[in-house]
């Protein structure tokens, strides 16, 4: 059985940047994944900090991954440290 942050990896990969159409895992913007006893925290930022998807981005993980079996709680952390650059992008 996989595990669940492979999983929510997978459901974060539904979720995505309006700008460019990629998912936010192809973006490089999901820096870490952390779940314990169905608590999932994932850190993620945004292409700038200030960008006015923010908000919209962060509730649409946390929709996602709610959906997932085994998911009780669901916490989004932002952080810009390190900035997101598109080196963190995977390749088309």
């Amino acid at each position: 059985m996989a595990d669940l942050r492979d999983l929510v990896r997978d459901r974060l990969r539904e979720v995505l940047d309006p700008e460019t159409g990629r998912d936010l895992v192809a973006m490089g913007m999901i820096y870490a994944i952390a779940e314990e006893a169905g608590h999932v925290t994932i850190v993620m930022t945004t292409t700038t900090r200030g960008c006015p998807l923010t908000e919209m981005l962060r509730q649409g993980v946390e929709a996602a991954v709610s959906r997932l079996d085994g998911v009780c709680v669901v916490e989004v952390r932002l952080t810009w440290d390190p900035p997101w650059t598109p080196d963190r992008m995977e390749p088309a």
